[in-house]
Formats: structure tokens, C-alpha cells, sequence
């Protein structure tokens, strides 16, 4: 149909839909994806909630993509992991800490600093890379990231530093 102009118009808004799509698609798939293993209860629904309030940002890094559920990690490469369902932890000779009101246990490795929720389940893990992220640094993160796990409900609190944990066997 030679002389359509009304064809030849939509092909042209379609052609140029399609690229601009496609262009789209492109920028997107250059981001960068951090692969993360998911927690064994990461399907639970609390998790759900504690993924929808997490922030865009922690401190100076950004939040990227990653390949499993109930997980998000902030820097590139990742400073800040998260992974929410790991199993909750029980008493523990490791140091608890309550910034912005929920408690976490403090974990030293080698390479990184693993902090995990106490009290709460389903539990949820931060992994720090010590390279990127100091002691202060680290604190800020934690207090970035009590605000959504603390819309899961703690049944059991840690044991102040100064005091032993004869009472309840909590940290």
C-alpha cells in the first residue's frame, strides 16, 4: 500500500517503540548482578516485607540485583550482603549488638564481619566485606538495615555485654 500515510506513520511509532526497547533492555542487562545464595527460608513472607522496605542506598553504596530471593547487596563489588530466612542463632559466646532496637550478633572471619539477627524469625544475615567497610562504616550499615528487619517480630532479646547470660541462656 504505496500510498497509505497512516501505515507508513504506525510502522514508524512501532519501529521506533521497538528499538527504544530494545536500547532499554541494553543499558539494563549492564548492570551488574551479584550472585547470592538464598537462605533456606527465604520464601517466608516476612521476608517478602523485609525486601520491599530495604533502602537504595547503605552508606556510599548503591543496591544492585541478585540472583536469589530474599537476598539484596549493596557496592560493586559487594560491600554489604543480604540474605534474609538463614536459621536463627541460639545462645552464643559472641558479642550482641541493638542498633535502632534490634539486637545482632557480631561474628569476626577472616575476610568479613557476619552479623546476624537475634530474636527474630525468620533471621536475616549481613555480610560485610572488611576490605570496604570499617567498624564505624559498619554500624551505620546495621542501623540502615534494623529498620526493615524490625518489622519481623522478636520473641527473644540479647543478654546486655556487661551482663552474663545465666538468666535466659540469650546473648
Amino acid at each position: 500500500m504505496p500510498g497509505n500515510t497512516d501505515f507508513t506513520a504506525t510502522t514508524h511509532r512501532l519501529r521506533a517503540v521497538s528499538a527504544a526497547a530494545v536500547i532499554l533492555a541494553g543499558l539494563t542487562s549492564c548492570a551488574s548482578t551479584a550472585s547470592v545464595e538464598s537462605a533456606p527460608e527465604a520464601h517466608d513472607p516476612l521476608c517478602a516485607e523485609v525486601m520491599l522496605a530495604l533502602p537504595e542506598e547503605v552508606g556510599e553504596f548503591e543496591q544492585r540485583r541478585t540472583t536469589s530471593q530474599g537476598t539484596s547487596v549493596w557496592g560493586e563489588p559487594s560491600a554489604v550482603v543480604l540474605r534474609c530466612g538463614v536459621e536463627p542463632i541460639g545462645p552464643t559466646e559472641h558479642p550482641c549488638v541493638s542498633p535502632a532496637g534490634v539486637d545482632w550478633v557480631w561474628i569476626e572471619h577472616d575476610d568479613h564481619t557476619q552479623l546476624i539477627s537475634f530474636g527474630r524469625e525468620p533471621s536475616v544475615e549481613l555480610l560485610l566485606d572488611q576490605d570496604y567497610i570499617n567498624e564505624s562504616t559498619m554500624m551505620n550499615v546495621q542501623a540502615a538495615l534494623s529498620g526493615p528487619v524490625a518489622q519481623i517480630e522478636q520473641t527473644r532479646e540479647c543478654v546486655p555485654i556487661d551482663q552474663t547470660a545465666d538468666d535466659d541462656g540469650a546473648d
